[in-house]
């Protein structure tokens, strides 16, 4: 972790898609590895809510630029990658929690799985429910069933990226205003479909103990 003080970083969709879009190094830095197995054992082995507090708002001080110099680069199927993604998630919901709970809330009108069940959501969940949701989740990494933290994250994931699929469909190509909103919405949709994937596969690792 980064030791000195500095602004959180703005985190724009453009940049999202960027990480995800890129392939992953098929040999993982050691580093990434050690830091966050020591980081996770260490938690979880004693979840001091004052500790699990600061490691959920960790980025809110820190940035995300922070956590990406760590565990970003490294393969989606591995427990830095995992965490990796999930900071990811909550930092996006909470600089965008606007459009990413609409996209939320239009995706659990169309889809039709259990997913917003296994995510945990209220319904309606407006940008206040989704910060909090996200929060929750990102908790349930230290201080809970860590495969459970990966599948809800990834169920808000596939519910969100229903929805921007939904509103890349309404959204009118035509509209001088936002030309490229459809396309914009689309990529989001296929991005927040490939973290959910991961972050699922991960899950299923952590439960066989094969998440390294």
């Amino acid at each position: 972790m980064a030791s000195s003080f500095h602004r959180p970083t703005k985190f724009p969709p453009g940049m999202f898609e960027a990480f995800l879009g890129g392939e992953d190094p098929a040999q993982l830095n050691r580093v990434a590895h050690d830091t966050a197995a020591a980081l996770l054992a260490r938690v979880r082995s004693d979840p001091d809510p004052e500790i699990v507090s600061r490691l959920v708002a960790y980025t809110d001080r820190h940035g995300i630029d922070a956590i990406a110099e760590l565990w970003s680069r490294s393969s989606a199927k591995s427990l830095p990658g995992a965490l990796w993604r999930i900071y990811l998630l909550r930092t996006l919901i909470r600089q965008d929690s606007e459009t990413l709970s609409l996209a939320y809330r239009r995706g659990s009108e169309v889809s039709h799985t259990i997913d917003q069940v296994v995510a945990g959501a209220p319904v309606p969940a407006g940008p206040g429910e989704v910060i909090e949701l996200a929060d929750r989740i990102l908790h349930g990494v230290f201080a809970g069933d860590f495969a459970v933290a990966l599948d809800r994250a990834a169920a808000f994931g596939r519910v969100a990226a229903a929805g921007f699929a939904s509103l890349a469909d309404d959204a009118d190509a035509s509209d001088a205003v936002h030309p490229d909103r459809p396309a914009s919405f689309t990529r989001r949709a296929l991005r927040l479909t490939e973290l959910s994937d991961e972050l699922t596969a991960c899950a299923k690792l952590w439960r066989r103990d094969a998440l390294d």
